[in-house]
């Protein structure tokens, strides 16, 4: 089974910093074909951008291994804007773009901060993720 997730840039940060984590582990089943990246040009840009801080500390080279990979194998959705108020309007491009993708595949929005975004079944956290597909592995 695949499944088509929002990856926010905070899983993605937490899974570099601590690979043997919940976090690692949405991205193990990213770049294994379990999970296809639903993505578009900002969120690509807001990977590479935060990715880069001096304070993570990640090579650069890592950075363009992991999110390259993702490029690779994700979809690109071209969402259009949404009147939608958020905490913090830098995630809106996450939420529009999972509302489109989920007009045509059932799609999630994985992220570490639920407070960000509306209240919807689909808004899970990495943990969460796992836990769906396990329990249909399961099945």
């Amino acid at each position: 089974m695949v499944y088509y997730a929002v990856i926010d840039t905070n899983v993605l940060i937490s899974a570099m910093l601590k690979w043997n984590s919940v976090p690692g582990n949405v991205l193990e089943f990213t770049f294994s074909g379990t999970i296809v990246p639903v993505l578009n040009e900002h969120i690509v840009h807001e990977y590479r951008e935060v990715l880069s801080r001096p304070k993570f500390k990640f090579p650069k080279d890592i950075i363009d291994t992991v999110v390259s990979e993702i490029e690779r194998l994700g979809i690109y959705i071209d969402a259009p804007e949404l009147e939608v108020e958020l905490p913090d309007p830098k995630d809106r491009v996450f939420y529009e773009v999972v509302m489109e993708e989920r007009n045509t595949e059932d799609a999630y929005l994985v992220t570490g901060n639920l407070k960000h975004f509306p209240e919807k079944p689909f808004v899970v956290t990495p943990r969460q993720m796992i836990d769906i597909i396990v329990g249909n592995m399961e099945e």
